[in-house]
């Protein structure tokens, strides 16, 4: 048997592969968008992706099941209370899927969402009664269990998944064989759970030792527990898992529409209302960009913020390093963004048109600091989310967390400076784009963030 992870870090998403090459079958469980590296390693094996599974409608990403069987042919499984647009296979309690010597048997496992399921993987050449290791989803994580409100938006009591949630752990989950592997669908820096830990594989007992969340408990108990301190959901999420119910175009076809654009096409589309989305990184942003672009760098969070900040339901046009312009649109691609096109040859293309270019003033933590002292103090902007905010923040500071600035950017002041920060200078780079997008004038950003306030000794505040 071959079990091969595959993990894709800016998501936090893990999928897999499992095969037989005995009896040359795989199977792809919960696999993202682009999805070449599966069908690389089901070659590399001898063997062809004859079934896709999906443990539940994923929200933070859409999966590449219509991809592979478009690619493969494959039958598509979904947990037996799914319902979708496309054709597919519906799997109950200990209904399975037979590779050879190696079988995938299902949970039901409601609570992160209705349709939820898990899988056991069974190597039947080693031991046909115990599970080699457990696909869990979304169900479990490394020190975390998923989420049970995030359907609140469609109509659906968390308090009622929480209490799925409680029964298939404790029903399904916790009785496995100590040694059981633990492989979930996310590891830490994923938005859903709370308390994701960064190991991408545990066991059944360490899990059962360690994770605050099956620890013996009543019901009522666990469901306030896994209820509270959850962080934001992005506002993609939804869109992201009624897609994942959809019957949509693939990658590629959505890919096959991304053109090269001269700058006036690309002013005409912006003059339509399509955004412009520069991916490069701040520091290049602020040397020269296009007016009212927004600035999302492709070396931090790229796809959650651009799913956050950015129209789900328009395309977007691209700016990007020459070379990167694909990359950044399969990256959109992968949380259900598309891209209508590019500027060819990036910022180049605008040197002869310097009517079209703005620039964006960034400070150092120094340079901040004095400005802070003189006669007219800029506005602190700090665009982190409330706990890092309750954590440590400088004196005087608002907060509007980034995922709320588009809806209350009315309250800040149009005729004062506005220096805005986060914790490293990515965040806060997206929030002084969008600000000057709406005429705010006087923005400037503090490179580094609060790290690099705090690296210069200067003075900060802790406390709610």
């Amino acid at each position: 048997m071959v079990l091969k992870q595959f993990y894709l870090a800016c998501l936090a998403h893990a999928s897999y592969l499992i095969a037989d090459p005995a009896s040359k079958a795989a199977v792809v469980v919960d696999p993202q968008r682009d999805v070449d590296q599966y069908l690389d390693e089901a070659a590399r094996l001898g063997c062809a992706v004859r079934h896709v599974v999906l443990t539940h409608f994923h929200a933070d990403f859409i999966s590449g099941h219509l991809e592979l069987q478009e690619r493969t042919g494959a039958n598509v499984y979904l947990g037996a209370q799914g319902r979708a647009d496309y054709d597919f296979i519906p799997l109950k309690d200990g209904d399975t899927i037979e590779l050879g010597a190696v079988r995938l048997r299902a949970l039901e496992t409601p609570g992160h969402t209705p349709e939820s399921i898990c899988l056991l993987v069974f190597d039947l050449e080693k031991d046909e009664v115990k599970p080699h290791a457990v696909l869990t989803g979304d169900t479990l994580f490394i020190g975390d269990v998923g989420r049970p409100d995030l359907m609140a938006a469609v109509g659906v009591d968390p308090r009622m998944l929480g209490g799925q949630l409680y029964d298939s752990l404790q029903q399904k989950l916790i009785p496995l064989p100590d040694e059981t592997l633990v492989y979930p669908a996310h590891g830490a820096g994923s938005l859903c759970g709370k308390n994701l830990g960064s190991e991408t594989v545990s066991t059944i007992g360490d899990q059962r030792r360690y994770n605050y969340a099956l620890k013996p408990m009543s019901r009522d108990v666990f469901i306030e527990l896994v209820a509270a301190d959850q962080p934001e959901a992005p506002a993609y999420f939804a869109y992201d898992a009624a897609l994942n119910r959809s019957l949509r175009p693939t990658l590629d076809q959505t890919l096959e529409r991304l053109k090269a654009l001269s700058p006036d096409q690309v002013l005409a589309l912006q003059r339509q209302g399509m955004p412009v989305l520069d991916v490069r990184d701040p520091a290049e942003f602020a040397g020269a960009h296009l007016a009212d672009s927004v600035n999302i760098g492709l070396g931090g969070k790229f796809a959650t913020w651009a799913g956050t900040v950015m129209e789900r339901t328009l395309p977007s046009v691209l700016v990007a390093l020459p070379g990167q312009e694909r990359e950044a649109a399969t990256r959109l691609g992968r949380i259900g963004l598309e891209a209508a096109g590019y500027l060819e040859g990036g910022m180049a293309a605008l040197a002869r048109r310097p009517e079209l270019v703005k620039v964006s003033e960034r400070l150092t933590a120094a340079q901040a600091a004095e400005r802070l002292a003189g006669p007219q103090p800029p506005l602190i902007l700090d665009v982190r989310a409330p706990a890092e905010r309750e954590a440590l923040r400088l004196k005087g500071s608002i907060g509007v967390p980034l995922n709320h600035l588009g809806r209350r950017m009315e309250e800040l002041p149009k005729d004062r400076p506005i220096l805005v920060h986060c914790a490293s200078g990515y965040r806060s780079s997206i929030a002084a784009s969008m600000l000057a997008g709406q005429g705010y004038r006087q923005v400037s950003d503090l490179i580094g963030g609060i790290a690099a306030w705090q690296a210069e000794r200067l003075p900060v505040e802790t406390g709610a």
